[in-house]
């Protein structure tokens, strides 16, 4: 346990804390000791309780759990937001892929120039290392190509910040995308249904309302709950306009079936049309409480682990 505990030691919790702090070379050489006194130091300092990884209880504790026990390499290939699209197109169908406008290696493989007017490109393996392009006139090439650069470098990897399992064996790709448009022209809905053992239980929304972040959970019936995330609010004043909300439950829970959690997020865009935008096993990798905290154990009573694996 040296290696990691000699480094999160001295840090002393600060609320500055940063888990990139050992590099990818010394993480090949984490015991599971490591890793799971890692977990506990991560989620002490995020939540502000002990974790019970013998006997998990809430949802937070169980997704540590999964980061920890669970080992489905259906989970790599769905993380992975380019080899998910053969998933989501043998399992939902190929008309709910986002279209794509092109799959690099490295940044200096893309041909700026023959792409559209707008577009999207990302990372395959990371989160939030996105880039839009809403105006090619005014786009920046080459604060897009360093972003890029940096983000498939391998310490980069998702798993080396919260040890979710799923991204470890991710080879890092650069996916372009078509530009969705949402209702009136504006930025696509994000709608994420929260799915348990294949079922859809809650559906979760996010807006930016007056510099706060909304998060409204809702139920099946599309009943605006009375919970969301501790650093977000609820808006009771947002209206919820979702015209294939059906069509969307069947898609989630058929992506679903096979794993014991997962956050499925959807889009509808401005024509109506439904496309699948990326699955979550381990939303916010288990480590932000619900408010009221209760909610963590409502959710945590809805996931059944499975054996470890």
């Amino acid at each position: 346990m040296n290696i990691i505990k000699k480094k999160w030691e001295n840090l002393k919790y600060k609320l500055n804390f940063k888990y990139k702090i050992i590099d990818s070379e010394k993480f090949k050489k984490l015991t599971e000791e490591d890793v799971r006194y890692a977990l506990e130091v991560q989620f002490k300092h995020e939540l502000g309780c002990k974790l019970n990884l013998d006997n998990p209880k809430t949802f937070n504790e169980k997704i540590q759990w999964l980061k920890f026990y669970y080992r489905d390499p259906l989970m790599t290939k769905c993380t992975d937001k380019v080899a998910a699209r053969e998933y989501i197109k043998d399992i939902a169908g190929e008309k709910y892929l986002v279209p794509c406008l092109g799959v690099y290696n490295k940044p200096n493989e893309i041909e700026f120039d023959k792409l559209p007017n707008q577009f999207i490109i990302k990372t395959n393996w990371g989160c939030r290392q996105n880039v839009a392009c809403i105006d090619k006139s005014t786009f920046d090439v080459n604060d897009a190509i360093t972003k890029l650069t940096k983000w498939v470098k391998p310490k980069m990897n998702f798993y080396y910040a919260h040890f979710e399992w799923q991204y470890k064996d991710i080879k890092p790709k650069i996916i372009c995308e078509k530009f969705l448009l949402g209702k009136n022209g504006k930025f696509v809905q994000n709608y994420k249904f929260f799915c348990f053992n294949g079922k859809c239980k809650y559906l979760m929304t996010t807006a930016i309302r007056d510099r706060k972040r909304n998060f409204n959970f809702y139920d099946r019936n599309l009943n605006l709950q009375p919970f969301t995330y501790a650093n977000a609010v609820i808006n009771k004043d947002i209206k919820l306009e979702v015209n294939n909300y059906e069509e969307m439950i069947s898609i989630a829970e058929k992506l679903a079936q096979p794993f014991p959690f997962v956050r499925v997020d959807l889009y509808e865009d401005s024509s109506n049309n439904v496309y699948v935008g990326e699955l979550t096993f381990t939303p916010f990798s288990g480590t932000v409480p619900f408010n009221p905290f209760e909610w963590d154990y409502k959710f945590g009573e809805l996931l059944n682990l499975p054996q470890k694996s």
